[in-house]
């Protein structure tokens, strides 16, 4: 959802070029590098490899890329109860997701009013409230500020001159869907139902939003987390295409074989692959509840979309997933993986060997991901690297990808 109108002593920090880092573009990337990458596909290059290995572009693309879109910053589940807290880094910016006592999720700058303290460092399953660890500056869970102790000397909680009002946390600009909590740094992005709207409505086709909503978590058997040491672009272009099956997945190329795939590209934000094809469930013996709702004669399609910037989901008729692309640094991402079983009667003991079974095959197969994203990485840093070319037929949705980056790139230095 996304958080109310500013209350009083909570406002809604954009984070604009004011507070973004100033970096000379081109001395970093060309723009005949980013006019290569926007060339029709038989022509074009990829991004250049300093997109990938320069901490300077690290931090631009936070403020100039992610930072102005709608992007994944974790998941609902993380806080269980009302008056959770859980701490999040972005890109080295420390924010703070919190459930409020009616259950509401807020997001905000994990940073004291005061002396600018770190608020939580580790995640409150059940918490009073957001109490700074330092001079102990007390905040409600809409980023109020409530008590300032000593602040007019010893037991004087109260001075002249300074008001609570107005001097709360900074909120930032937030919205939940899927279970995802989405986040646009800079506050003045395209409402979220206008983001998602495009991807909303293709999967109507498979599953009705009454369907969607009745997506639940498991409690042992619905997330996994991963660290790469590679660029978080490259784990969004690998998820792009199904070009490397064969032999990076063997095993999933035999229930959702490479000749049954098919490209998607269907707007500016958002592409990926589907299969006609898959069979996991008769393979691993799988019997889930199912979407009542998804087309007959489409029981073993499959949809795996790559949401810009950095939200990876699939879709299939048993379950959904998601995961989150957290950059660590230019090199290092971290991947933050939830699964999404049907009804609450998928969540009953008799269904744990095959929620089990569904989240160890996909643990394999981004596991097997691995060396491949890796490899790219080492290999961004070779002056025999130029951009990479693209198939034509295979690489559609990973060139759209690479165009979506460049443009962002164009667009910051006009």
């Amino acid at each position: 959802m996304d958080i109310p109108k500013p209350i009083k002593s909570s406002t809604v920090i954009r984070w604009n070029k004011e507070h973004s880092m100033t970096i000379n573009l081109q001395e970093t990337i060309s723009l005949t590098e980013l006019d290569a990458v926007g060339k029709p596909i038989t022509e074009a290059k990829g991004m250049p490899g300093s997109a990938y290995t320069s901490e300077a572009l690290f931090y631009f693309e936070r403020d100039q890329v992610l930072g102005k879109t709608w992007a994944g910053l974790g998941f609902e589940s993380e806080l269980v109860n009302n008056g959770s807290l859980a701490p999040a880094d972005f890109m080295g910016l420390p924010l703070l997701m919190a459930r409020d006592r009616q259950g509401s999720i807020h997001v905000f700058h994990n940073v004291c009013s005061h002396r600018g303290m770190t608020l939580v460092s580790e995640p409150k399953p059940q918490a009073r409230s957001i109490r700074c660890p330092y001079h102990s500056w007390d905040y409600d869970f809409n980023g109020d500020l409530k008590t300032t102790p000593f602040i007019g000397g010893v037991g004087v909680n109260h001075v002249k001159g300074f008001s609570c009002e107005n001097n709360g946390l900074k909120s930032v600009r937030s919205h939940i869907w899927m279970g995802i909590i989405f986040v646009n740094l800079s506050g003045d992005a395209p409402d979220f139902e206008h983001f998602i709207a495009p991807l909303a409505q293709r999967w109507e086709t498979f599953v009705s939003r009454p369907s969607f909503d009745q997506l639940h978590v498991s409690t042992s058997e619905s997330s996994m987390e991963l660290t790469i040491k590679a660029n978080w672009k490259l784990a969004v272009e690998n998820y792009c295409e199904a070009y490397h099956l064969p032999w990076v997945h063997p095993s999933l190329n035999k229930y959702s074989p490479l000749s049954e795939h098919y490209n998607i590209v269907f707007t500016d934000d958002m592409s990926g692959q589907g299969t006609y094809v898959y069979t996991l469930s008769e393979v691993a013996g799988t019997e889930l509840p199912q979407f009542e709702d998804w087309p007959k004669d489409k029981i073993r399609h499959a949809e795996y979309i790559s949401l810009y910037p950095n939200v990876l989901l699939g879709l299939q008729i048993d379950h959904a997933f998601a995961m989150i692309l957290q950059p660590q640094s230019c090199e290092t991402t971290f991947e933050k993986v939830q699964l999404y079983y049907v009804g609450e009667k998928a969540l009953d003991d008799r269904y744990q060997a095959c929620r089990s079974s569904v989240l160890e095959s996909w643990r394999q197969v981004f596991g097997e991901d691995v060396f491949a994203l890796e490899g790219m990485q080492k290999a961004r840093h070779s002056p025999g690297f130029s951009g990479g070319l693209f198939s034509p037929v295979m690489d559609v949705p990973s060139h759209h990808f690479h165009q979506w980056v460049a443009e962002r790139y164009s667009a910051s230095t006009t």
